[in-house]
């Protein structure tokens, strides 16, 4: 049997349908000709008022749709009485929040930029440096906390006082469209995301992981949720999910589930139904948000990959509930 070459992603992503921009600035965008093609002119300037917006809006303001998720767990009969005094204080907690005081969180984190663009791109090179440049600005003029520490010696370590450096991942995008992508996460997330292979769990998981009962080991193996109870107080319940199964080694597991935390286009590998069946998962665990009830986690994502047949690493990662993650792009239209 003779193969064809055909090049394909390993998460391709769907159809953008479903996200709502907002237009922070047309300017810093220009449509340029040059040897016949159409190249998308991005100043930096362009690319600092983003960053800078992403973060203000990152630390202030929910989507609407994770706010309706909240607002389910109020409106649940099933729901116990601690899952609607979380769920409405966190709602309470988004308003004060939403006034641009006070952020979501005290833990403002650390930026996390990933981007992807296009060759008809043009930014000049220096995009790294243009995204920390509003990073740099949105802490020094909200009141946002700094958290990075920058190593003095091999035991000492001080405060950078700006919040920097940042993680910033830019990557290229085949396609002709011009266009680029950013998203932020906060460190509060990273800190849970752990890669696990299957068939080592003892030596990966602290004790109490292994000590599950015998009737919650024998659930469907696919998205380690036995795993997650024993980060019942480690975050800001109840967070969101994601479950990535059976890349093709151990940091591509860890990788593509903290990217898929930020809700991209639905993605052509991905197993959907798994998703929708862990989170019913999790709802038996009893232990609701921290204290007992119904909602453990309020959104679970599983996603699948190619994997190699003698391998088969998952990465496990949890949001907070702060949410905290945006999407945008750049167009001719602007910003």
């Amino acid at each position: 049997m003779t193969a064809t070459f055909e090049y394909t992603e390993a998460l391709p992503l769907g159809p953008d349908n479903h996200t709502e921009y907002r237009l922070v600035t047309p300017d810093g965008v220009d449509l340029i000709e040059a040897g016949g093609r159409t190249f998308l002119s991005v100043d930096p300037s362009a690319l600092t008022a983003l960053a800078k917006e992403a973060i203000r809006d990152i630390q202030h303001l929910l989507r609407p749709s994770h706010l309706a998720q909240l607002r389910a767990i109020v409106d649940d009969p099933e729901a116990s009485g601690n899952d609607r005094f979380v769920a409405m204080d966190l709602l309470r907690n988004a308003c004060i929040s939403a006034g641009g005081v006070l952020p979501m969180c005290q833990d403002t984190g650390t930026a996390i930029v990933i981007g992807k663009r296009t060759e008809n791109v043009l930014t000049g090179g220096a995009d790294e440096a243009a995204l920390s440049r509003g990073i740099f600005e949105a802490y020094q003029e909200l009141n946002l906390r700094y958290s990075q520490l920058a190593p003095v010696s091999f035991w000492d370590e001080r405060n950078t006082g700006t919040n920097l450096p940042a993680q910033i991942e830019l990557y290229h995008k085949d396609g002709a469209k011009p266009s680029t992508s950013s998203c932020s996460w906060p460190r509060a997330a990273a800190a849970r995301t752990r890669p696990s292979l299957p068939g080592n769990e003892g030596a990966a998981e602290p004790q109490a992981a292994r000590e599950l009962p015998r009737r919650e080991a024998a659930q469907p193996r696919h998205s380690r949720l036995p795993a997650l109870p024993t980060w019942r107080s480690s975050w800001a319940a109840p967070p969101p999910s994601t479950t990535s199964r059976s890349p093709s080694s151990p940091p591509p597991a860890t990788s593509t589930t903290s990217r898929s935390k930020a809700a991209p286009p639905g993605t052509r590998s991905a197993t959907v139904d798994l998703g929708s069946r862990s989170s019913r998962m999790t709802r038996q665990f009893g232990i609701g948000a921290q204290f007992g009830g119904k909602y453990f986690c309020h959104d679970v994502r599983v996603i699948r990959l190619p994997r190699h047949g003698a391998s088969c690493p998952v990465g496990l990662a949890v949001s907070c509930s702060a949410d905290r993650q945006a999407k945008a792009k750049i167009t001719a239209d602007g910003v």
